[in-house]
C-alpha cells in the first residue's frame, strides 16, 4: 500500500543559496545601469579597500557596495551625511540575502544649486535681450582661417582638428589655450575671446570665426560656460562664434549667447568646414550601413551574452562575493573582539572593587589617625614633664646656689689653703712664715704668714 505522503507528492525545495542565487540573477537580468540619489550613513572602509555604505532618503535606505577598482578612480573620499548620486547595478549580497547596489560611479550631488544659478542668469540675460536672435551674425559661408578657444590638451581639440583634416585641410586653425573648468576658468575664456577680437582689429590676424568649447562632462564641469563673464563677452565679439560645449545632450549659458549653437567640438568643425556634399552624403550612407550592421551585431552579441550570463557566473562576480563575505567576517570578527573586550573590562572592574572592599588600607589609615593622636598626647605629657623638671631644677639650682661657698665668699669672705691645698681653718696649724693660698670670689692670692694670733672661742 503506499503511503500518501511520501515524498513524490511534494514539490522540491529550494536550498536557501538557491533562491538567492536565482532572486539576483532576476535582479541583475531586469535592471540596466540605474541612477540613485540619496544620503550617505554607516560609511565603512574595511583593510581589502572596498566600501560599504547605506544610502537614504526621509523614508528609505538600501545597501551599497563599491569595490576598490571602482573607488579609487574618484577625485573624493565620501563620508556619512554626504549627498551623492550613484551610477549603479541592482543586485543581492548571496551571503546574507540582502537587495544591495553596486555601484560603478559616484559624484556629489550638487546640480540642483548649480541649475538654479543657471536658470537665475539665463532669466536675468534674457530679460536684457543678449539672446535675442536678432542681434545673432550669420556664420561665413567659407571659412580660411578659424579661431578655436578651448584647453589645447582636451578631447575637444582633438575631435575638431581631426573633423577640419577630414573635411578640409586647407583650413587655417589657430589656437588660444584656455582652462575649460576650475576657479578663473571663466575669466580665462571671456579674456581669449576679447584677446581675438582685438588682434582682428588691430590686423594681426585674420579669423573667419571662433569655435569656443569643451568636451562632456558634469554640470559642475561645464559651469565655466555658465558664467555671466563668458556670456557678455561672447555677445559683446564682433567675430562670428559657435558654442561647442559638451554633449548632445548639455545646453550652456555660452549656447544662447553664441552666435550659433553646435551639440558638440566635432559638430562645430563639421558648421564651419565646407560643404563638401558628395562625400557626406557617402559617409552618411556608409555610416548608415556601419550603424545597422553594428546595432544587428551587438543584438546578436548581447543575446549570446545574456545567454552565457544566464548560465555561467562570472568569475569576477564570484570574487566580489567572497570578498563581500570576507569583508563581512572581518566586520563580525572586529565586534566579537570588542565586545570580549569590553566583558573584561567589566569583570576587570568588578574584581578592583572587590579588592578594594578588603584592603587594609582603611585599618591602616584608622591605626594612622590613632598614632597620630598618642604621639600628639606623648608629646604634650613630655613638654609638662619637661616643664616640671625644669621648675624643680630651677629651685633646686637655688637650693645649692644658696648652700654653695662661692656664694659666701661673694659676701666677702675667703678659703685659705696651705701648699697642698688644704683647708686652714684654725691658726694654731699655721706656722709664722708659711706660704698660703687664699681663693676669693674673683681671684686667689698668695700670702706669708706674720704671725698667727689664737682667739678663745668664747
Amino acid at each position: 500500500m503506499s503511503n500518501p505522503f511520501s515524498d513524490h507528492s511534494q514539490p522540491q525545495a529550494l536550498t536557501v543559496s538557491q533562491l538567492n542565487r536565482q532572486a539576483r540573477s532576476l535582479l541583475e537580468s531586469h535592471f540596466d545601469f540605474v541612477w540613485v540619489e540619496g544620503e550617505i550613513s554607516n560609511f565603512a572602509t574595511p583593510s581589502s579597500g572596498h566600501w560599504y555604505f547605506s544610502l537614504k532618503d526621509g523614508n528609505a535606505q538600501v545597501r551599497c557596495a563599491m569595490f576598490r577598482g571602482r573607488n579609487q578612480r574618484l577625485r573624493f573620499t565620501p563620508a556619512s551625511g554626504d549627498h551623492v548620486r550613484l551610477r549603479c547595478r541592482v543586485s543581492l549580497y548571496e551571503g546574507r540575502g540582502e537587495f544591495q547596489l553596486i555601484v560603478e560611479h559616484m559624484e556629489q550631488a550638487g546640480a540642483g544649486a548649480l541649475q538654479a544659478a543657471f536658470e537665475r542668469l539665463k532669466a536675468k540675460l534674457l530679460a536684457e535681450g543678449l539672446f535675442d536672435p536678432a542681434r545673432k551674425q550669420a556664420l561665413p559661408t567659407c571659412v580660411s582661417h578659424l579661431g578655436v578657444i578651448t584647453s589645447p590638451t582636451g578631447a575637444a581639440i582633438h575631435d575638431i582638428l581631426t573633423v577640419l583634416r577630414r573635411r578640409c585641410p586647407a583650413i587655417e586653425v589657430s589656437i588660444l589655450p584656455v582652462p575649460v573648468q576650475g576657479e578663473g576658468a571663466a575669466e580665462k575664456i571671456a579674456e581669449a575671446i576679447a584677446r581675438a577680437n582685438r588682434w582682428q582689429a588691430q590686423g594681426r590676424i585674420a579669423l573667419d570665426a571662433l569655435i569656443v568649447g569643451r568636451g562632456g562632462g558634469s554640470l559642475e564641469d561645464l559651469w565655466a560656460f555658465n558664467e555671466e563673464v563668458v556670456a557678455r563677452a561672447i555677445a559683446a565679439s564682433e567675430l562670428p562664434i559657435v558654442s561647442a560645449v559638451g554633449h548632445e545632450v548639455d545646453f550652456s549659458i555660452a549656447d544662447m549667447a553664441a552666435d550659433q549653437r553646435a551639440a558638440t567640438p566635432s559638430a562645430a568643425a563639421e558648421m564651419l568646414s565646407p560643404d563638401q556634399r558628395e562625400q557626406l552624403q557617402q559617409l552618411q550612407k556608409l555610416e548608415a550601413d556601419l550603424g545597422r550592421l553594428m546595432r544587428r551585431k551587438l543584438a546578436d552579441a548581447r543575446t549570446r551574452l545574456d545567454h552565457l550570463r544566464a548560465r555561467l557566473k562570472h568569475p569576477g562576480a564570484q570574487l566580489r562575493e567572497q570578498s563581500q563575505r570576507l569583508d563581512d567576517l572581518e566586520q563580525r570578527l572586529v565586534l566579537a573582539q570588542t565586545n570580549l573586550l569590553a566583558k573584561k573590562r567589566g569583570e576587570l572592574a568588578l574584581l578592583e572593587s572587590r579588592l578594594a572592599a578588603r584592603s587594609p588600607l582603611p585599618r591602616i589609615q584608622r591605626l594612622r589617625g590613632e598614632l597620630a593622636g598618642l604621639q600628639q598626647r606623648l608629646e604634650s605629657a613630655m613638654q609638662g614633664k619637661l616643664q616640671d623638671s625644669k621648675s624643680r631644677l630651677a629651685h633646686l639650682a637655688g637650693m645649692l646656689d644658696s648652700l654653695s661657698p662661692l656664694a659666701t665668699l661673694a659676701r666677702g669672705y675667703a678659703i685659705v689653703s696651705d701648699k697642698e691645698g688644704k683647708v686652714i681653718t684654725d691658726a694654731a696649724t699655721v706656722q709664722a712664715g708659711s706660704e698660703l693660698e687664699a681663693r676669693l670670689a674673683r681671684g686667689r692670692l698668695a700670702l706669708r704668714v706674720e704671725a698667727a694670733t689664737l682667739e678663745d672661742d668664747t
